[in-house]
């Protein structure tokens, strides 16, 4: 990296910070780079040995302590109380990341209601409990705020065994894409993170799955062909280089921080194939004027004014 976290100290010292997933992999990295940016911190965290570890690493570096938060991102009561503890904590909470999620792989063909409302309810519905819970919040908070949802490159690139995960990529690429016009308006920031592959153990996750879930259409993965498929994981990006570039590109007001460099042939792809998909013919001015009314509004929400639906018609 050409740059330090502590670059943007400027912009985010002192502002409070929630994030999800925040003990392991892109979410501890997240949480160590708004560290060093000098962001306080609230931390979502699942295992006790690694929210000691954090608190630990915390602790060495000489900075204050977060205010850990037991949390599971599917329990809206629970995300509710989060919000709560964070503004009773610190008065304010300014920056929500959306980090949390689990990594499961398997044919969609084969896929059970569980495998659906399993990979769905943590990957897109963890980041609708974190949206509905913390934003009237940052709302009422001053100064500098912003929200970012990490997805992942599988927001771009579908896979034969990534349905699922795919389509909750998909999802929470959508949802961010679309809430960033609405944030504009009231000064908050909203960035979508895609970063690809990460040395985490997210490959575990398939080891975790929720007893309340356990009807699984995939076939049954040994534990061998998971720690197999997790050597992958070893070639990754730094997690810490992940948050610091999250952290910059929350700086700059990035809508979309990619930070990875090794798909440009991807886009280049799925860039040809939307041009030859549209036809070639002229479209009718009824259907030309309504299109340039919604880039119009997009570009009016951008802005900070807030588009209704008369503005696009």
């Amino acid at each position: 990296m050409d740059f330090s976290p502590s670059d943007f100290r400027d912009q985010w010292e002192g502002r409070v910070a929630f994030v999800t997933g925040a003990v392991t992999g892109i979410g501890l990295g997240v949480a160590q780079a708004f560290a060093d940016a000098g962001m306080r911190l609230a931390l979502s965290w699942r295992n006790e040995d690694d929210k000691a570890a954090t608190a630990k690493w915390f602790a060495d570096k000489g900075y204050e302590e977060p205010l850990f938060i037991k949390l599971d991102v599917t329990d809206r009561e629970g995300f509710a109380a989060a919000a709560d503890k964070v503004v009773e904590h610190f008065g304010e909470v300014h920056v929500l990341v959306n980090n949390a999620g689990v990594s499961v792989f398997g044919p969609t063909d084969e896929a059970s209601y569980d495998d659906f409302d399993w990979i769905m309810g943590v990957n897109f519905g963890g980041v609708v409990n974190g949206l509905v819970s913390f934003l009237p919040k940052i709302k009422a908070s001053e100064g500098r705020r912003h929200v970012v949802n990490v997805a992942s490159m599988a927001a771009f690139l579908p896979g034969p065994q990534a349905g699922i995960y795919t389509a909750s990529k998909f999802a929470v690429r959508g949802l961010t894409e679309s809430l960033r016009y609405n944030l504009a308006p009231h000064g908050i920031g909203c960035s979508l993170c895609c970063p690809a592959l990460t040395r985490t153990n997210a490959w575990t996750s398939a080891m975790k799955r929720p007893e309340g879930y356990g009807e699984s259409g995939f076939p049954e993965t040994s534990d061998e062909q998971l720690k197999q498929f997790g050597t992958a994981f070893e070639e990754g990006m730094d997690p810490y280089e992940v948050g610091a570039k999250i952290l910059r590109g929350m700086s700059l007001q990035d809508g979309l921080i990619l930070t990875h460099p090794e798909h440009g042939p991807d886009f280049e792809e799925i860039h040809e194939k939307l041009m030859a998909a549209l036809p070639q013919e002229e479209a009718p001015a009824g259907r030309l004027k309504i299109e340039h009314l919604r880039r119009e509004a997009m570009r009016a929400a951008e802005e900070g004014l807030i588009t209704n639906l008369d503005d696009l018609t």
